[in-house]
Order: structure tokens, then sequence, then C-alpha cells
């Protein structure tokens, strides 16, 4: 499906993640299109979620993918990306944390992180190939995690634990990564705290230990990054070439006398650095849009609603004329080109200088 924006970034879009539910709209896949159509989004990023889609048929089956975007185009919307963030965090999770992420997993997989990691991994697999057949260049989700627990440098460190954890991450994705690369599939980590790739820093360890995987890509989120106190603007330019998604979310930071970044275990609403919906935060959405476009990204501005004061509902209608009013159709002209002329010739230009 054709948008005005074509040029540009493509948009409004909205994942589905937060919104899915057993009560209609939010129940099957006909019904949360058309909603979100109602709301003037154009795409959808679809989780892997068996009320929306059936991850074992789409890995096998075109014809079933062809219907799949059928009913979305019907309802007036195209998917975005598939999102594996579930799974992919059960492809490396600590021991501490097992408990916590023990309701990712299938009912005769709990308790079982060694079958968990298994089995996710074979899921995002299966997300490549589905994406393949809906015609998707992309698939976002996240890393999963070994090194968290050891992010604060006390207790000491003892040599050689991060190094080994990222080595052990790689090797996990490295067979996933390879399977994205027969599909044409990039896979698009959300760089997000809980997650071993967090920022650029870690990101940058964990390519080099993938060995620059060609399909090692990054789902761009600058509240994220506003809750790290990160430039994220000037991370835009800097990973510019593997920004292959973008995650349109909000956020503040607002220190006191009491806590900063590490909120001192604060719920959400009382943390210094919390999501807020669209507008409501601090990130630079105008600056943010007009990197990613100056940078030349040409995939979809995705809404990923998490507030801690407005509604689901609100934030969601509110979502659309938000993006749609930061997209920019890229310039094909400069501003000045009416004061030019032909170009002069390299003797004009010596002249010019004063270089005869």
């Amino acid at each position: 499906m054709a948008t005005e924006h074509q040029r540009g970034i493509k948009g409004p879009a909205i994942f589905l993640a937060q919104f899915a539910g057993d009560a209609a709209p939010f129940d099957s896949l006909p019904n949360i299109a058309r909603w979100a159509a109602d709301l003037g989004y154009r795409g959808i990023q679809l989780p892997v979620d068996p009320r929306f889609i059936d991850l074992d048929r789409a890995a096998e089956s075109k014809d079933y993918c062809d219907e799949i975007a059928g009913i979305c185009r019907e309802a007036g919307v195209e998917i975005t990306e598939l999102s594996t963030h579930m799974q992919g965090q059960l492809v490396a999770v600590h021991p501490a944390y097992a408990a916590q992420f023990d309701g990712f997993a299938p009912a005769e997989l709990r308790g079982k992180p060694r079958e968990q990691s298994e089995w996710a991994a074979g899921q995002v697999i299966k997300a490549a190939r589905a994406s393949r057949h809906l015609g998707l260049d992309v698939q976002v989700g996240f890393s999963g995690a070994l090194a968290w627990p050891y992010l604060y440098p006390w207790p000491q460190r003892p040599a050689g634990l991060i190094d080994e954890a990222f080595a052990e991450l790689a090797r996990r994705w490295q067979p996933i990564l390879d399977a994205h690369e027969e599909q044409g599939v990039d896979y698009a980590y959300e760089l997000h705290p809980g997650e071993d790739l967090m920022d650029g820093a870690s990101f940058e360890r964990f390519l080099e230990e993938t060995g620059n995987h060609a399909r090692v890509a990054i789902n761009y989120d600058p509240s994220h990054f506003v809750l790290q106190q990160l430039d994220y603007l000037g991370f835009i330019d800097h990973y510019a070439s593997r920004i292959r998604a973008f995650h349109v979310k909000d956020a503040e930071f607002l220190p006191s006398a009491r806590q900063g970044v590490y909120s001192g275990f604060s719920g959400w609403t009382d943390r210094a650095g919390r999501f807020r919906s669209l507008g409501d935060g601090q990130v630079d959405f105008a600056g943010v849009f007009s990197r990613l476009t100056l940078a030349g990204y040409r995939g979809w501005a995705v809404l990923e609603w998490e507030c801690c004061i407005k509604s689901a509902a609100q934030g969601a209608a509110e979502g659309a004329p938000f993006i749609e009013a930061h997209l920019i159709e890229p310039t094909e002209t400069a501003f000045d080109d009416f004061a030019g002329g032909d170009a002069p010739d390299r003797g004009a230009l010596r002249s010019m200088l004063g270089l005869d």
C-alpha cells in the first residue's frame, strides 16, 4: 500500500503488543486491524501472537501469508514488521530472571530454560521465513541478556566476564542471524535496558562478536535513550546504516535530590525516568524525524505506547495525528536553486578564486 509520504519515512503505524487482548476489538487480526485503521494508522507492527498469526503456517505457506496481508489490506493497513520481542528475550536469560520471564514460554516449557532458549530461537527463525512470505525485509525484537545483572561494576567484575557473556550471546544468535541472511531479512534489535544490547557501546560489542553480521540491525527508540541520558540525536548520525526500524515513543527524565537514573527501585509513576505518551515527554521528535530523514531512513514510524499516566485508548488516538504531523517529504531541490545558473567550467572557477 503506497502512502503519500512514500519518498520519506512511512507512517503512521502502531505496535500492537500493548493492545492485544481477549476482548474485541483487540482479540483478532481483522478486528484490531480495523481499529488501527479507524484511528488513522496506515501500518501495524504485528507481534507473533496466535490471536493474530499462526507462525507455523506463516513460516511454511506464502498463500497463508497472502491471506493475512489481504485481511490487513481490506481493513486499510499493512504489516510493517513482525515482532518477536518475547521470543528474542528467551534466547538468552540469566538465571536471576528466569522466573520473571517464564511466562513468555509455552506452558509445557515452564521451568526449563534450556528448552525455552531452543524454542525461542526456532520461533525467531520461523518469523524470518514468515517475514519473507509477507514481503518484509525487517523483523524486530529483543536480544535477551546474560550480562545484565553485572551492569554496575561493583562488586568488581572478574576479568573476562562480560567478554564471555557477549561471546555466548553471539553464539546463540549466530544461527538465527544466518537464517535471516538466507531469507534476506534484517533483525532489528530494540536497544533496551534489561537487554544486553542497551546502547551503542553494547551494540558494537555484540556486532563485533558476530563478525559484523550483515543482518544485525537496530530498532531505534529514543525513549530508552532519554532514560539513560544518552545523546539520542547523535546516535542517529553514528548508527544510521544499521537503523532499520523506528519506535516512536516519548519519555521524560526528571532527576531530583532524591533520585536519578536508578530511581531507588521506584515504580514507573515515581521514577525520575518514565515513559510518556507522544508529546507529553521530552523527546525532540522534530529533531528525530529530521535526522532520520537526512540519514536516508525510509522505513516505518511505529507508535509504541507505554505511558504511566495517560490511558492506552487516548494514547493510541493521539498517536496517529502526532506522527502524521512529523512526517517529512524529502526535498529534491535546494532552496536557493533559483539563484544559481549553469555550472561554470574549471577555468571560470579558477578565475573566481583569483587563480587565473
